[in-house]
């Protein structure tokens, strides 16, 4: 892909997230770095490259290129034109089929911050043989989701013996708001319980499991942790499926990997009332007026002021044993859902487009497709990744 016009193209700039990650790039960007912003509304680009000029005024003559999702054609000439492809178009499950498609047809590296488990696993059916074909790498959830918990877990399986039956449990921690994006994607989960479930079965028929090891994702009940005082309970997101998916990917998990992800929460009260919440919203997304009346309540491409966001952090425990040694590490940032988000995706892209790293393609997670390249990227942006103690 050397002869390509560009390194990265970032689809989805104008809204509130995509936004974020153009002004991480519009800073971080290397010296030599050919990006640009992609989108269906050339007046609505125009004024994201103002705005980057602002910060960087190298930015006034940054690339703008139209496309649309309902455009195939616009997507391929996209893909084409570029090694890597950002997009923050969601959600994903609505949006993000077509410019997979023209990613994996192309041979271009994609990443997203979808953490749809339905569209994950939609696209690995339908793109993962062309993309490993054509030696595309498709890279689902590169942000919050799930970034601290994919790599959260592969530093700490680093600090433990190799060749031992390993369990990790991750504790998880957040002070921040949902994004709208994340609370768009969470009411369509919610509303497709059937589809997800039916589609997560088609993948398990079809989908090779390493031989001679062991996978388990466990789910215990609630339950008070005696080390830290707080109550650790079940998170039914995608981060587990993408540890899962690590785990079985590398031999280094060990030959028998259990892994166990809980929500730590200070009070009992809160821990029941997040539990009637979800389930009203579950019975409430059923209902198609009512799911439309809560999808007005908070839109995609939404997001709360920078004060507020550097009022937010996140902190992800994890506990790891094995091979008669105990280790516990910390990934830990700011602003979840937007600040480190963009931070996470857009050094996702730079990762893939300009590290050396192991010869993956087809549907990957960050762990497998970017490892210890990644982590050093994240640290050196200044997420605090760490070993809290060893025993």
């Amino acid at each position: 892909m050397a002869d390509r016009e560009y390194d990265v193209i970032l689809f989805g700039g104008t809204g509130f997230t995509g936004g974020l990650t153009a002004e991480y790039l519009a800073r971080h960007a290397p010296d030599g770095c050919r990006w640009a912003l992609a989108g269906r509304n050339p007046g609505k680009l125009e004024r994201v490259r103002e705005r980057l000029a602002r910060i960087n005024p190298e930015c006034a003559d940054l690339p703008l290129v139209r496309a649309d999702v309902t455009d195939p054609e616009s997507l391929r000439r996209l893909a084409e034109s570029t090694r890597v492809v950002i997009t923050t178009v969601g959600p994903y499950l609505h949006y993000g089929e077509p410019l997979v498609a023209a990613c994996a047809r192309s041979g271009t590296d994609y990443v997203d911050l979808s953490g749809e488990p339905e569209f994950v696993d939609r696209m690995y059916l339908a793109h993962h043989e062309t993309a490993r074909r054509t030696g595309a790498r498709l890279v689902h959830a590169c942000g919050f989701d799930s970034v601290p918990y994919d790599l959260g877990v592969y530093f700490t399986v680093q600090h433990l013996p190799k060749g031992a039956a390993l369990t990790v449990e991750g504790q998880i921690r957040v002070h921040a708001e949902f994004s709208g994006g994340t609370y768009a994607s969470a009411l369509t989960a919610l509303s497709r319980p059937r589809d997800m479930a039916g589609v997560a079965r088609q993948r398990r028929q079809v989908e090779r499991r390493p031989e001679g090891r062991r996978i388990r994702l466990q789910t215990w009940p609630p339950r008070r942790d005696k080390e830290t005082g707080r109550w650790l309970v079940p998170l039914p997101t995608l981060d587990p499926q993408i540890v899962g998916r690590s785990a079985a990917a590398l031999e280094r998990y060990g030959p028998e990997f259990t892994y166990r992800h809980y929500a730590s929460v200070k009070r009992l009260p809160t821990v029941l009332a997040a539990g009637l919440g979800l389930g009203v919203l579950g019975i409430l997304a059923q209902i198609p007026p009512a799911r439309r009346t809560l999808g007005r309540l908070r839109k995609p491409g939404e997001g709360p002021s920078e004060h507020r966001r550097l009022r937010s952090w996140f902190s992800a425990r994890f506990v790891g044993e094995g091979g008669g040694e105990r280790v516990v590490t910390e990934f830990a940032g700011g602003d979840p859902g937007y600040d480190e988000t963009a931070k996470m995706l857009a050094e996702s892209a730079l990762c893939l487009a300009f590290d050396d790293l192991p010869d993956t393609s087809g549907q990957v997670t960050t762990a497998t497709a970017m490892g210890d390249a990644l982590l050093n990227r994240l640290s050196k942006a200044g997420l605090t990744i760490r070993v809290v103690r060893r025993s």
